[in-house]
């Protein structure tokens, strides 16, 4: 391995680890998912389905967005909420009199820019607004996106299941205002939100030692917006 690769991994490592991680959960998710949708099949009396169709299913796109969705609702309401709001003693939390937008100074834009700022954090008018909001604004375009995947895939996942039953299918806004809907979606975001609760609160009082989402081991428990 040269030197250049090696400093390629070091450099990335949070990012590959995870990618990777990610592939290899969907990866297990479909092959799991299609294990148990042609038992459903079965059971029904109906033909298994290949595993190349299952993939092109609405079954198995209902189930990767409706997680998809909860997940950048997660990281967009964390990044836009802790403008704002504190939590005292918490690493995941900015210092308590910082509330809010803070500063031209505070946040290196305008006349503050540093000769390596991102060239838009230099410049005045639209482009610096814009791209002071990018990080919320294209993972809330993202948690949009997902959540309309799901509730696309959502209704045709169920109007094929109705069809299986003999029964009448819902149209798309039928099925956005249906208990269905509402069932796999509240699951996913009440789990991600008791998670950010949870990371917020529980990190003023206990530690992880090197780790950035912690505070120092003996930082003490008031100590806010303090990384370890």
């Amino acid at each position: 391995m040269t030197t250049r690769t090696r400093g390629f991994l070091r450099d990335n490592g949070l990012g590959l680890a995870f990618g990777i991680g990610f592939l290899l959960a969907l990866a297990g998710q479909a092959i799991a998912g299609y294990a148990e949708f042609n038992n459903q099949l079965t059971t029904e009396g109906l033909a298994q389905v290949g595993f190349g169709e299952y993939l092109m299913s609405s079954d198995f796109a209902v189930d990767v967005t409706e997680n998809w969705q909860s997940e950048y609702l997660q990281f967009f309401l964390y990044i836009t909420a802790t403008v704002w709001l504190l939590q005292r003693g918490s690493p995941e939390s900015k210092k308590m009199h910082k509330a809010g937008r803070e500063s031209d100074q505070d946040q290196q834009v305008g006349q503050y820019a540093h000769r390596n700022s991102p060239r838009w954090a230099g410049a005045g008018g639209p482009r610096q607004a814009l791209y002071s909001h990018s990080l919320g604004l294209v993972m809330g375009t993202i948690f949009v996106l997902s959540w309309l995947a799901q509730s696309i895939s959502g209704v045709a996942a169920y109007n094929e299941e109705q069809l299986r039953r003999l029964q009448a299918p819902t149209s798309w806004d039928s099925y956005i205002g249906s208990a269905d809907f509402w069932s796999r979606t509240l699951q996913n975001w009440q789990s991600e939100l008791l998670a950010v609760a949870s990371m917020a609160i529980l990190s003023v009082y206990l530690r992880q030692r090197g780790s950035p989402e912690s505070k120092p081991v003996g930082a003490a428990h008031t100590s806010t917006g303090v990384e370890g």
